[in-house]
């Protein structure tokens, strides 16, 4: 039976689905689900990342991760993890950028953070040679070393729920079923979890699931020391969020509704939930950093004129990667640079101004 037929067939017995129940079932069903059988990343995919537009991006983080691990005090172990690994171009170039830091890839515990097993087969691929180590959550990775964590649009694709203010007070936006059968977005009335303000027609959206990890990579980072990078869209603080539930499909925005399993689900990241929750554990978070900024930071301008002297012929491509990564009205802007950290630890390019 069809994931949306089973889908129909479980709201009408129980009754609707909340969008972070639907949201988990289409990205993650064993049969059908989006990542469990036909994640579509890069140009022939459904969405393009920022690894996947260019080695620039990886190679700096990967430069990032170095300075930390020398600010560490250049620890003899410590857990090189990413979380949602997409392909593995990512990792792939932080490595190839860490080697140049000496004794910095020879202390890493490679970890792979991922529950899909069709990018766990690409991500195999891609860094067989440097003896990763695969875990379907965070807990699964040993404690008892500092952890540089890096996780690049992973908030995103968190089960998220979403209240719409009505004339008759909040109410949560669900899934269910219209007259013909087919699914329908409706409203069941309910209050979000924490007192909340709105005007009529306000959407407020907010994520348990966000909010712990942001819990657990804080408990971790408090334990064991270290620093953790996570890069997704989202609003900048205090800036309102609305509504930002979308779904994916050969790079084009569709009904979230309309081909359950078959597109990318997103929401955008609650930065201010996240940091919250790892605060509350004991960790640090620095203020938040635009891509364009914190790339701007680690020296992408150098490395881009470097990449196009060495290769004149790609100057062009390289400059559009440039702007893609960069430009206010591409990624710069609308991606967002959340670092979390250890007590009394400030990851590099987080210092203050």
């Amino acid at each position: 039976m069809a994931l949306r037929d089973r889908l129909a067939a479980q709201i009408a017995a129980a009754g609707p689905l909340s969008l972070a129940q639907y949201m988990t079932i289409c990205l993650h069903d064993p049969q059908e689900g989006y990542y469990a059988t036909r994640p579509g990343l890069g140009a022939g995919g459904d969405f393009l990342t920022a690894p996947l537009v260019s080695q620039m991006f990886g190679e700096l983080i990967g430069l990032w991760a170095g300075a930390c691990w020398r600010a560490l005090g250049q620890p003899p172990r410590f857990r090189l993890v990413e979380m949602g690994p997409g392909d593995g171009t990512l990792m792939a170039d932080l490595i190839r950028a860490g080697r140049s830091v000496p004794g910095f890839m020879e202390a890493a515990d490679l970890w792979l953070v991922e529950v899909s097993p069709p990018l766990r087969a690409l991500q195999a691929e891609r860094l067989g040679q440097a003896a990763p180590q695969w875990a379907d959550r965070l807990g699964a990775v040993p404690q008892g070393a500092p952890m540089i964590l890096v996780a690049n649009e992973l908030l995103d694709c968190l089960p998220t729920q979403q209240f719409v203010r009505t004339e008759r007070g909040w109410a949560e936006r669900m899934v269910g079923l219209d007259d013909a059968g087919e699914l329908a977005f409706g409203l069941s009335p309910a209050l979000p979890p924490e007192s909340h303000e709105g005007a009529l027609g306000a959407i407020f959206e907010t994520s348990p699931a966000q909010a712990a990890l942001g819990s657990e990579i804080g408990a971790r980072l408090a334990a064991d020391g270290g620093a953790a990078l996570l890069i997704d869209y989202g609003p900048a603080p205090g800036e309102a969020g609305g509504d930002t539930f979308q779904a994916l499909k050969g790079h084009q925005k569709v009904d979230p509704l309309v081909c359950p399993g078959e597109a990318d689900l997103t929401f955008h990241a609650d930065f201010a939930a996240v940091a919250q929750a790892a605060c509350a554990e004991g960790a640090g978070a620095r203020p938040l950093l635009t891509q364009a900024g914190f790339l701007q930071r680690l020296g992408i301008e150098a490395r881009a004129g470097a990449l196009a002297a060495a290769r004149p012929d790609l100057s062009d491509q390289i400059g559009r990667q440039f702007d893609r990564l960069t430009a206010h009205d591409q990624m710069g802007e609308l991606f967002k640079v959340l670092a979390l950290h250890g007590p009394g630890f400030t990851p590099p390019a987080f210092e203050a101004d």
